[in-house]
């Protein structure tokens, strides 16, 4: 046999597969898996083939002794598989780590639109997952290039391209910011190219910009610039002057905050940027030269850069001055700036203390919640198994809501004890179809547009029009016109464009700040109608939990039945300082349930007194009852029952009372030295004397008619501290005011930070339901929302706070902090005075996280503020938040808005509309002959014949028929 010896040695050796990178990558594939190791050019290049899992990994393009590089193909699951490199037959696995494979990218959202054909732009991109992508690219499709599209799992749409070859059409880096940001650069373009889209390169998922937004990526031809040195060479400027540089299509494909200007190495601020002008204001300091006196002025639009042409900074002329003037010049000079320096080293000494003293009341007020934290936990602990006792009971009775007619009228009507709508018709049963023909015809006139604001105008005009005649008028044309939602909004829009023009000229920041016109409370109103179903599906339950979470921590404290003061309180001006003694009680209620006697039991506390015994016994039989069909604490006695025959009527006064000079005692249970587990019960009894108002405490004795009463026979009634007494202070302190003022966060501030964080959890729900963006905000939001973006598009109004002003104005204090305050406008619940002092304080922090001045605290800061200024930053974000992402939301569309204003038109039918224009036309009849007159002098009323139809309608309500 032949043989023979080759002139080099054949090794073995063992591969080792070490790491991988990345570790993971979509399921579409197309990710470039690096494999780390030792010895990987083994054998036969062709020989090599890597695996993960069981799906191939192909296109191996690089092996190397310590990598190979290969690209990963599909997968139809995700999960984690383990990496094996197979050298013909040897098998090579990757111990300790898998590859994962994961949802594929998606994208949801893109903007801007359009860009320069020169590129550069930033393009961001929001979705999902884009952080397992490895390598993403953005490139532009030309006309050229034909895409075959076809549709993968899910909802990913993508375009496979099969593009002729353009070496000059290089695709775009991307960078990844988060899982959901993406900032991309727009691709150059040779001009006027046809352009079919953009494409979002994701490895092997490719996204076309169409398939987000629905319409293409639009490119647009490069602007044009004139040079600053076609007339005068160089351009001379003098530091902080204004350079004006003409041009064409500047803003098409770009914004004002993406564009550079640069002087030399310093920047010129861009003041303002249109079609056909850039306006720049130079630095203050002349900048230093790069290279020679001459500085080259640059304009930069994403890729594109102009140079226009050499600047050169030039000083002031010469003065001419004689030399005397010029050193007395100098002398006042120095004088001045002397005067100027100190008094900028004062006020940065005060500033610099100022922002000393609130850092350290942030630092105090942290270690105060630090130190209540485990009472705030136990009390939270203990208020979470109530409210959860409390869902269990709303299971079947559900929360109290109001019905949309009570509802509208207590918002339609604020402090009215009843309601305009139910007084009775002053005419006679024969005239009472004749009366009602001519509000009827009243119906239809109001129908002309050009009448309805004609009369608004007209009797705001007048001089003895009050603001509360302006809110009824307004509310009574809400009820005349609630059948016809749709011409109310237009009639809404009209006045509230006049509206904007008055206060432009004025000051915009001011418009809608109060209810001082009539169509202020028209969108009021508006705001109400639109908002119910949102309240009663979303917003109800939090505010309702809130409302039940501060009554509850209220009643576990003591409360002064005469002041009104409780020790648990969120308010400072209604906290009781005192310490008072105090034991909770549970008392056994005796109750009948058909026609077995049943024993309730409901806590209560030593020190309250009998008619506050009463209402908790009420509470606790009526849980989740509204407040309306509850029987009245007044119309009952308690009993003690002890033994077989052991009755004692338990009150508030009675022979029994202490007396100490002209001070009577109210009888609590204590006095009646009742023990805990004592069986009680209510029955049917007289008035009680004191018990009238006593559950509606108020805040000072003045406004308590009962102890006026008391007052005039010389005795003068008190429950836990007498009224006039002061709290008990240091001697010292006395004197000063401004101490005093200083002991509520020294002794009390500690209760307050205790109630508050209880109650924390609540507050945030509340304002999470009212701010949230994850579900679909009421179209009515929206639409108003983009009717003031139009208003301050319309009258060139580009400063964001006052359209943040606007918005705050009209939803937030106008609607939201009506109804925190008031949560008897949408439940049928009583509301204490304490309650609503607590509420009070959220509202109130509620209005300060929704204005745009930064949030301080220092020393004389009002309590409420100390107790929220951590909190405060964090809403105002929440806000913030809500305004963009409604701004950045799709438009709702006209008509949306008029589909879901015609459902809300037909849905309350018994709204009292003829009564409404009776209670309207008294006004007519108060203003008759100046809406007469307004309407004789108008040409266009004139054609109308409007007078004419007021005549007669007044003819036939007044019965004068002769006028007719």
């Amino acid at each position: 046999h032949d043989w023979g010896i080759s002139d080099q040695n054949f090794t073995y050796q063992n591969p080792e597969v070490q790491a991988i990178s990345p570790h993971r990558g979509p399921l579409v594939g197309g990710t470039s898996l690096t494999i780390s190791g030792t010895k990987l050019l083994t054998g036969n290049v062709k020989d090599i083939r890597v695996f993960i899992g069981k799906l191939s990994c192909n296109g191996i393009n690089t092996v190397e002794e310590d990598k190979l590089v290969c690209s990963t193909s599909a997968s139809n699951s995700i999960g984690s598989f383990t990496v094996k490199v197979f050298y013909g037959s040897a098998e090579r696995l990757l111990q300790h780590t898998t590859y994962e494979y994961t949802h594929n990218p998606s994208i949801t959202k893109v903007q801007p639109t359009k860009g320069f054909y020169g590129g550069g732009r930033i393009i961001t991109v929001e979705g999902e997952n884009l952080d397992v992508v490895q390598k993403p690219l953005v490139r532009a499709v030309l006309n050229t290039e034909v895409p075959s599209r076809r549709r993968r799992r899910r909802q990913d749409s993508e375009i496979q391209h099969q593009p002729t070859v353009q070496p000059h059409l290089k695709a775009e880096e991307c960078v990844v910011n988060s899982s959901q940001l993406m900032k991309c650069w727009t691709p150059f373009v040779p001009s006027e190219s046809s352009v079919l889209d953009l494409v979002f390169i994701l490895d092997n998922l490719h996204v076309s910009f169409y398939n987000i937004v629905g319409s293409r990526f639009q490119y647009v031809s490069n602007p044009q610039l004139s040079r600053l040195d076609q007339d005068v060479s160089p351009y001379r400027l003098k530091s902080g002057a204004l350079v004006v540089v003409e041009g064409k299509n500047l803003t098409d494909g770009i914004s004002e905050n993406e564009v550079v200007v640069e002087i030399g190495t310093e920047i010129c601020i861009i003041k303002t940027l249109t079609d056909a002008h850039l306006i720049c204001n130079a630095t203050q300091l002349q900048p230093l030269p790069g290279a020679g006196a001459l500085l080259d002025f640059v304009v930069r639009m994403g890729n594109l850069e102009f140079n226009l042409g050499k600047v050169e900074y030039v000083s002031d002329s010469q003065s001419f001055f004689p030399k005397e003037a010029q050193i007395g010049l100098g002398t006042g000079a120095a004088v001045v700036v002397c005067i100027v320096l100190i008094i900028i080293l004062m006020y940065r000494r005060k500033s610099k203390k100022a922002m000393q003293d609130y850092k350290k009341v942030l630092v105090q007020l942290e270690n105060l919640e630090v130190s209540v934290g485990d009472q705030c936990r136990k009390e939270f602990t203990d208020l979470m198994t109530e409210m959860m006792d409390l869902n269990s009971d709303l299971g079947g009775t559900g929360i109290p809501f109001l019905d949309y007619r009570t509802f509208t009228e207590r918002i339609f009507f604020p402090g009215h004890k009843h309601s305009p709508l139910y007084s009775g018709m002053d005419t006679t049963e024969y005239r009472k179809s004749t009366v009602e023909q001519g509000l009827t015809h009243l119906s239809n006139l109001l129908n002309n547009k050009f009448f309805l604001t004609k009369f608004i105008h007209t009797l705001e005009a007048q001089q003895t029009f009050s603001q509360r005649d302006r809110g009824c008028v307004a509310s009574l044309l809400t009820i005349a016109l609630h059948d016809r939602l749709e011409y109310y909004t237009e009639i809404m829009k009209t006045l509230l464009g006049d509206l904007v023009e008055q206060y432009v000229i004025k000051n915009p920041k001011l418009m809608l700040r109060r209810t001082e016109t009539v169509v202020e409370k028209l969108l009021t109103n508006w705001m109400s109608i639109c908002l119910y179903s949102f309240i009663r599906e979303t917003a109800g339950e939090p505010l309702y939990m809130l409302y039940r979470a501060i009554k509850y921590q209220v009643d576990k404290g003591p409360v002064d039945a005469v002041t009104g003061k409780a020790k648990r309180t969120l308010n400072d001006s209604r906290q009781l300082r005192e310490d008072i003694e105090y034991q909770p009680l549970t008392l056994n209620v005796l109750m009948k349930n058909g026609g077995e006697v049943q024993l309730t039991p409901v806590r209560v506390l030593d020190t309250d007194t009998i008619t506050q015994v009463k209402e908790k016994i009420l509470d606790q039989i009526y849980k989740g009852v509204p407040f309306s069909q509850r029987t009245c604490a007044d119309a009952l006695n308690l009993e003690w029952r002890s033994g077989i025959a052991g009755h004692l009527t338990l009150s508030d006064e009675d022979v029994t009372s202490v007396i100490q000079g002209k001070w009577k005692q109210l009888n609590t249970l204590q006095h009646y030295k009742v023990p805990d587990g004592a069986t009680v019960a209510l029955i049917p009894g007289m008035h009680s004397n004191f018990s009238q108002g006593m559950n509606q405490s108020v805040f000072s004795e003045e406004k308590n008619p009962m102890l006026d009463d008391v007052e005039e026979e010389g005795i003068r009634l008190w429950h836990l501290v007498k009224s006039t007494e002061e709290p008990e202070l240091p001697k010292y302190r006395k004197s000063s005011l401004r101490e005093r003022a200083k002991v509520i966060p020294e002794i009390y501030l500690t209760r307050l930070l205790s109630m508050k964080g209880t109650l924390q959890k609540f507050v945030d729900d509340v304002f999470h339901a009212i701010l949230n963006t994850d579900q679909p905000v009421p179209v009515a939001i929206r639409y108003f929302f983009d009717f003031l973006d139009e208003m301050a598009e319309k009258h060139g109004i580009k400063d964001q706070e006052t359209v943040h002003i606007w918005k705050t104005n009209s939803l937030l204090l106008r609607f939201w902090v009506n109804i925190l305050k008031n949560p008897q406008f949408i439940f049928d619940v009583h509301v204490s005075d304490n309650v609503d002092a607590i509420l009070s304080v959220i509202a109130q922090t509620f209005i300060d996280s929704c204005t745009t001045s930064e949030h301080k605290v220092g020393r004389d800061s009002p309590v409420n503020k100390l107790l929220y200024a951590r909190e405060i930053p964090r809403y105002k974000q929440l806000v913030e938040k809500y305004y963009l992402d409604i701004h950045s939301a799709s438009a709702a569309s006209y008509q949306e808005m008029n589909s879901a204003l015609t459902e809300l038109s037909g849905k309350c039918v018994e709204v009292a509309g003829l009564n409404a224009l009776r209670e309207l036309y008294k006004y007519i009849n108060k203003y008759y002959d100046q809406i007469i007159s307004a309407l004789e002098d108008d040409a266009t009323a004139q054609k109308m014949q409007l007078s004419c139809r007021l005549q007669q309608i007044a003819a036939l309500v007044e019965n004068n028929v002769t006028d007719l």
